[in-house]
């Protein structure tokens, strides 16, 4: 039996639902070393248990972002450094909740669909190397329980 096969779906709280997905996300990329393809499962895990409108990465590559793994509608493909929520949270290495992206200054709308936004940055030995984006066709989707469980479950990609 393969893990996807494994996975279990939470109910209960937002962060009930975190606290059995981190155990499981942990056990599906223990065994892989491949970013991509473990970023691949990693968005499909929290598409499939949030049913978030969007969810990917962006890749630093140089001076911008590049589109790589993600679940959801067509999405922009490169992202300048400091442009939009994902460009921005890079250039701050930090997590971004913005609960209204039109009131944003500088929000790339790869959606009209898209009304709040999470972006949680990939750090590996001290540098960003991708971000986590995570779009809600909700106003204020997001919140500091989001915010601390995706970072704990992107540094799972460290190992």
């Amino acid at each position: 039996m393969t893990m996807a096969e494994e996975f279990l779906i939470a109910a209960g709280s937002k962060e009930e639902q975190y606290q059995a997905l981190v155990p499981q996300i942990d056990a599906l990329l223990a065994g892989e070393r491949d970013l991509i393809a473990n970023m691949a499962n990693l968005a499909a895990v929290l598409k499939e248990q949030f049913d978030f409108f969007w969810i990917g990465f962006y890749l630093v590559r140089t001076d911008e972002l590049v589109l790589g793994p993600f679940q959801g509608p067509l999405a922009c493909t490169r992202i300048a450094k400091g442009k939009g929520v994902c460009g921005r949270a890079w250039e701050q290495q930090k997590t971004l909740i913005v609960p209204d992206v039109d009131a944003f200054p500088g929000h790339i709308a790869c959606s009209s669909l898209a009304k709040s936004e999470i972006v949680v940055p990939v750090v590996l030995e001290d540098e960003v190397i991708a971000v986590l984006d995570v779009d809600s066709e909700y106003l204020k989707h997001f919140d500091d329980v989001d915010a601390a469980y995706l970072a704990q479950i992107v540094n799972l990609l460290r190992t």
